[in-house]
């Protein structure tokens, strides 16, 4: 199902060439900050959940947010696992070394990134572009770009974009980032996969339930219950469900912000 925007847009003609039409799409300004606030300042790691079930509703509409994380050319590169299943679900506790929070987690969600599929997403954006059909640009540009993070057999591909990336900068011309190893390609698509998690976790929390990102798995066993392939790289687990009255174990604190926000 297609995403749904509520934000009003229209086409709007360019002051420089009258006969081309520019896309327009106002930012809307009526957003409440306190509780867009609220919602970050009160998301915590929580470690113990009731048995309150999330609504099927409310646990559709977290995922659909988290699918509207930014990303890179829109190529979409994870799945999501909602694991409901009792026996894997089960299997999926122990995997998570039985964490109080994945024993008590409502819903069990194993976030997957995944560059097994960059070329069919690449041709979903020309297919699926939201116009009666796809500019030239963008048809070019979705032609091209999966070579950014291809990387070839016995990684000859990659190697090769590495020393043509080196010569052309000793020319003084600018590179994008791009995969040069199987390695790269993968923290490609697990950078982009851990914002769409972060858009579930604030989602779960702005419907007044709570979560917690779970990094402690013993990930060949994650691989085999959901029966993943090579280019399929489990990056975290999410407990999800109602905070229990004891569920936040600590305070939380952040270090100076000297110590990591630097004005140059």
């Amino acid at each position: 199902m297609p995403n749904q925007n509520s934000q009003t847009s229209s086409q709007t003609t360019d002051s420089s060439n009258p006969e081309k039409k520019r896309y327009y799409e106002p930012a809307p300004q009526d957003i409440d900050i306190d509780n867009f606030r609220k919602v970050i300042e009160s998301r915590r790691s929580v470690r113990k959940f009731t048995k309150k079930p999330i609504p099927v509703e409310v646990l559709d509409a977290c995922m659909d947010l988290a699918l509207l994380a930014p990303n890179s050319s829109n190529l979409q590169p994870w799945t999501f696992y909602v694991v409901q299943n009792p026996g894997k679900k089960k299997r999926l506790v122990k995997a998570c070394m039985s964490q109080l929070a994945a024993k008590t987690a409502s819903e069990l969600i194993v976030c997957i990134a995944r560059t097994d599929r960059i070329d069919e997403m690449a041709k979903r954006n020309v297919n699926e572009f939201p116009f009666p059909e796809a500019p030239p640009a963008i048809k070019k540009y979705y032609k091209y770009i999966p070579y950014n993070y291809k990387t070839g057999y016995l990684n000859a591909f990659g190697n090769f974009k590495k020393v043509a990336f080196k010569v052309a900068r000793t020319l003084d011309k600018q590179m994008p980032v791009s995969a040069f190893s199987p390695a790269d390609a993968k923290l490609w698509a697990t950078k982009t996969t851990a914002l769409a998690c972060e858009n579930l976790v604030l989602a779960l929390r702005a419907y007044g339930f709570d979560s917690c990102m779970m990094e402690g798995f013993d990930e060949p066993m994650v691989r085999e219950i959901l029966e993943l392939n090579d280019e399929q790289y489990p990056v975290m687990v999410i407990g999800a469900g109602e905070r229990a009255e004891d569920g936040v174990f600590f305070p939380q604190y952040r270090f100076d912000r000297e110590l990591f926000i630097q004005k140059v």
